[in-house]
């Protein structure tokens, strides 16, 4: 089964695919969500799996792919191989990871091999995965899901009442919450609190 969201390259995949008697295309999805649906119908041996899909990525699908139906294989195919892209697609379950310059006979047989689960790894995400991860630029908070809720009402400019009204919570319950976002981020007040949490991707 092929995933991707373009439609052009699934066709010509499907097209390739017909030079081999022994594969079968059995479907196609355009997105993340449209390939877990469909592994549930149709059980294919192997998916082709496209990374950066909108809505459920490729990482995510092959994470969740892996889970519900282990016995599936899930080859990426991607024009991608940032080492942190790569880090995630393995961590998710893949089985092999190929760049889309590839041949027609090297893909039939990474294919092939993933279907008796066997890893193919192309020569450039070896190296990759070889390289030590980059530190992060920014500084990572460890916030909890409601801790992020509240930062994010509060960086749109909402007072506590405000916010305690949206999340239906107590205004003490938010006060805490906003101090403990406060000490989180290493800063003295709502206006830091929100340039932060903007300028790291916190909202």
């Amino acid at each position: 089964m092929t995933v991707d969201d373009h439609e052009i390259l699934r066709g010509g995949i499907k097209f390739l695919l017909l030079a081999f008697d022994d594969m079968e295309l059995v479907g196609e999805a355009r997105n993340g969500d449209e390939a877990v649906d469909l592994c549930e119908q149709l059980q294919p041996d192997v998916v082709l799996m496209d990374l950066m899909m909108v809505g459920m990525n490729g990482a995510e699908a092959t994470k969740a792919i892996r889970k519900k139906y282990p016995e599936i294989q899930v080859l990426i195919l991607t024009s991608f191989f940032a080492n942190d892209l790569v880090q995630q697609a393995m961590q998710a379950g893949a089985i092999g990871y190929l760049l889309k310059g590839i041949s027609i006979d090297e893909l039939a047989d990474a294919i092939r091999s993933a279907a008796i689960g066997r890893s193919m790894l192309a020569a450039e995400i070896i190296q990759a995965l070889l390289q030590p991860s980059k530190p992060s630029s920014q500084p990572v908070y460890e916030l909890s899901k409601r801790q992020e809720e509240v930062l994010a009402l509060l960086a749109l400019g909402l007072s506590n009442d405000a916010i305690a009204q949206r999340m239906k919570l107590s205004p003490s319950t938010i006060r805490h919450h906003v101090s403990q976002v406060l000490n989180k981020l290493g800063v003295t007040n709502r206006t830091e609190a929100a340039t932060t949490a903007v300028r790291v991707g916190c909202v």
